[in-house]
């Protein structure tokens, strides 16, 4: 096949992605924060397969919010529908976001491997929030401009030293749950 082909199924499948968006973005508007005062912030990931994945396990955790920054659509296919049933706030910068989280008396928490304790040597205040950058490059910010960040780490036994987002993102809600998890009704 062609490259010129492949562009035209990437371009066609991303507009069924914008579609299918916008549809569940207005029943986005009516879901209810989750019963865990977890908040999860998505910082620039690509608009592909692992922010849907994320907000699946954010349902299933019983997630309070996800904040995405700087993302404008993003496929909610892989989520199984879960983009109706957790509240979305959109950011255009960090900056708006991180004092939204302060404001509102979150812990924020950075998952960087190496750095910071392990998360599951780490007690979780009731209000946490955990950031997560984009696949390849990152964060968007300086994280040393922001005090309140505290850093975390997913201890890997492993050579590649590296977790895909959603998976991280799970690992996370989980042992959130597990320290402050309640019985759903």
């Amino acid at each position: 096949m062609g490259s010129h082909k492949i562009r035209q199924m990437m371009k066609s499948e991303r507009e069924t992605a914008k579609r299918r968006f916008r549809r569940q973005r207005n029943k986005n508007y009516l879901a209810q924060p989750g019963i865990h005062d977890c908040i999860i912030v998505l910082d620039h990931l690509k608009p592909t397969y692992n922010i849907g994945k994320i907000f699946r396990s954010s349902e299933a955790f019983g997630c309070r919010e996800i904040h995405l920054v700087g993302i404008d659509f993003f496929d909610p296919g892989p989520g199984m529908g879960a983009f109706k049933w957790v509240p979305a706030v959109f950011h255009t910068e960090f900056f708006a976001c991180y004092t939204d989280l302060i404001n509102k008396g979150y812990t924020p928490y950075l998952l960087e491997p190496g750095q910071g304790p392990p998360v599951m040597d780490t007690p979780l205040p009731k209000k946490s929030a955990f950031i997560f950058g984009h696949e390849e490059f990152g964060i968007s910010f300086e994280p040393d401009l922001f005090p309140e960040i505290k850093r975390l780490t997913i201890p890997q036994y492993g050579k590649s030293q590296s977790l895909n987002v959603s998976v991280a993102a799970s690992i996370l809600l989980y042992e959130y749950v597990r320290q402050h998890g309640k019985n759903s009704v």
